[in-house]
């Protein structure tokens, strides 16, 4: 990989790791409802399980939809499924000092789920096959394993800070929302992004209901 290509694989990496969609959107909630400390295993799930995404779809995982194209039809509604379940959790979230009707303490996503939570998010997807066929596909349409590699190691670089900003800020902004009608606020406003970033996987499914 030339220089300029690993200067573009970092921009690309920058830009689709620091802008907003569901990673980001949660990390923010999560260092708002319970502080950056707390947040870490979600953030640390976040880019390992990202990475471990990229470096499946670099190995072949992304010819699987080629052979079975039902996949993607069940990753477009399991997936946005369970972001709506998600962005539903986060609106009726309660304050982390109080306890839910089971009489257990409200806590942040764990590593593992945040890790499993790559595999039915959109832009994770997007992100891992841009990545994979643009800077570590060879001329004969596979992956050089070097390649794959180095595109794992820039992203996971530049994925962890970028994404742990977002949780910092959340953390600052804890006392602004020490107020319960505020953070409910704040968390509904979290929910309805969280469902806006879902667009590109909606769209194609509610526009046919639009035409005549």
């Amino acid at each position: 990989m030339t220089t300029d290509q690993l200067l573009a694989l970092s921009v690309f990496a920058a830009v689709s790791s620091g802008t907003p969609g569901p990673n980001n959107l949660m990390i923010l909630t999560s260092g708002v409802n319970f502080g950056m400390k707390r947040s870490i295993p979600h953030l640390m799930g976040i880019t390992l399980g990202f990475c471990f995404m990229i470096f499946c779809v670099g190995m072949g995982l992304q010819t699987m939809f080629t052979v079975f194209p039902q996949l993607e039809t069940v990753l477009r509604y399991g997936g946005t499924a369970y972001l709506l379940w998600l962005a539903w959790k986060i609106a009726n979230s309660e304050p982390p000092s109080s306890t839910t009707g089971e009489g257990k303490t409200a806590k942040p996503m764990g590593f593992w789920a945040a890790t499993a939570f790559q595999w039915v998010n959109p832009k994770a997807w997007f992100m891992a096959i841009s990545a994979i066929t643009t800077y570590a596909s060879t001329t004969g349409g596979g992956s050089n394993l070097a390649q794959v590699l180095l595109v794992v190691l820039i992203f996971g670089l530049i994925n962890l800070p970028l994404v742990a900003c977002w949780g910092w800020f959340g953390s600052a902004m804890r006392q602004f929302l020490q107020d319960p009608k505020r953070l409910k606020l704040f968390n509904w406003t979290m929910a309805i992004l969280l469902v806006a970033s879902l667009y590109p996987i909606l769209y194609p499914i509610v526009q046919p209901m639009f035409q005549g």
